[in-house]
């Protein structure tokens, strides 16, 4: 370690280094031990896996189907009490018992009915099975305990930065998916399939530094410009 001269005497002052040192079950600080010493954890002991997809909270579909189902219980309970206390059923509910008694089951408002019903069934089973936040894309978990996830814009932001770097490439797209990137470019110069294993270096270099859990497969096409005039 340096020894920082004094200016005011000349001479020279070495200054102290901590280091942890246990001692049972207390953590006493040693200043004695060079920071030369300390040896930091390997990679490969800090737990690296994989992590799953983020899942959304759907509080808008299950505040909507909330306020449906409270609505229509409230309604149908008030006309059954009503009822037992002796008054006449509300109309909506006469209407639509004729309605369902007089119409066969192959009608085509019973079908439509029928269908709506159903459609608005599975989406919320989707909804329920499905995780969503599909624009989140989950790291690698290199901590226990800690979960992050990048987001797709930003991400495929960062691979355009790099692509447009490489020599030859006028302009670049990139597409994002979860399980696949698509990187179109166009060239102004150099030979198309020098571009290309550039590009195919440079990209993959930068998906591995994302530190994806789940890096995604890599498709580059490139072009050249289209001449003026």
């Amino acid at each position: 370690m340096t020894e920082p001269q004094n200016p005011e005497h000349g001479s020279t002052q070495r200054l102290p280094t901590v280091q942890p040192v246990e001692h049972g079950d207390v953590l006493e600080l040693d200043q004695s031990a060079s920071s030369a010493a300390y040896d930091p954890v390997p990679a490969k002991e800090r737990g690296e896996g994989g992590a799953g997809r983020f899942w959304s909270a759907r509080r808008i579909p299950a505040g909507i189907l909330a306020l449906v189902v409270l609505g229509g219980s409230g309604l149908l309970l008030y006309d059954v009490a009503a009822v037992r206390a002796g008054r006449p059923a509300m109309q909506w509910r006469r209407s639509l018992a004729d309605e369902l008694a007089r119409r066969p089951l192959d009608d085509v408002w019973v079908l439509t009915g029928a269908s709506v019903a159903t459609a608005i069934g599975l989406w919320l089973i989707a909804l329920a099975l499905t995780p969503g936040l599909r624009d989140l894309l989950p790291m690698r978990r290199d901590r226990p305990g800690v979960r992050a996830a990048l987001d797709r814009t930003a991400a495929a932001t960062f691979l355009r930065d790099r692509a447009v770097e490489v020599s030859g490439v006028q302009s670049v797209r990139v597409r994002m998916g979860r399980r696949k990137v698509g990187v179109r470019a166009v060239s102004h110069f150099r030979e198309l399939d020098d571009v290309r294993a550039d590009l195919d270096t440079v990209l993959s270099r930068g998906i591995g530094e994302l530190g994806l859990a789940r890096p995604p497969s890599l498709s580059v096409h490139v072009r050249r410009a289209a001449r003026k005039g």
